[in-house]
């Protein structure tokens, strides 16, 4: 990611239109703000056009890419939002459940960067989501293109959701009640 990796890989270059959704939690509304900045930023340098949606929580992410994945007409998914660490174990909850949710999308063939800052301190978020300084936001977008590039170089198609859609040539299957 951008800010701590002496990785100087290129950002992908696409001949056709690219449409990135930004899901983000919120939770501490400063860090989401640089955050979002910082996605942004990186997406419209790409020439990528974006929207973005909240949600309340780091949890409810995975869900709402799932759903926009699967409805909507995004080529990929930038993850945004701030955990910190409290006094419970909540957080471990959160923290790994959120991450293990977008693993999951990811592995199934979304494109997602996954930007959830998990951290001990608010000086760590604020860190963490400053585009000048750590800008794991705008790694998260840099990660999601790549992943999109990537799909389309491979002739990827959207995802069917487990089905097979009607041919018509005879070859289709019917499946036991």
């Amino acid at each position: 990611m951008a800010g701590h990796s002496d990785n100087s890989l290129a950002p992908p270059v696409f001949d056709r239109p690219t449409k990135v959704l930004i899901v983000v939690a919120p939770y501490y509304s400063k860090i989401a703000e640089a955050q979002l900045a910082a996605a942004r930023s990186v997406l419209e340098r790409a020439g990528a056009a974006h929207e973005s949606v909240e949600v309340p929580g780091a949890l409810e992410i995975p869900p709402a890419i799932s759903l926009a994945s699967r409805l909507g007409d995004h080529d990929g998914f930038v993850a945004l939002g701030c955990v910190i660490r409290g006094a419970t174990s909540h957080y471990d909850v959160v923290v790994n459940e959120s991450a293990r949710g977008l693993t999951l999308l990811s592995i199934s063939g979304v494109a997602v960067g996954n930007g959830i800052i998990t951290v001990d301190g608010m000086e760590q978020a604020e860190e963490r989501a400053d585009g000048a300084r750590l800008d794991t936001a705008g790694g998260a977008a840099e990660a999601a293109l790549h992943l999109i590039a990537l799909r389309r170089r491979w002739g990827g198609t959207r995802s069917t959701a487990g089905f097979r859609p009607f041919r018509g040539d005879g070859e289709d299957r019917e499946f036991p009640a």
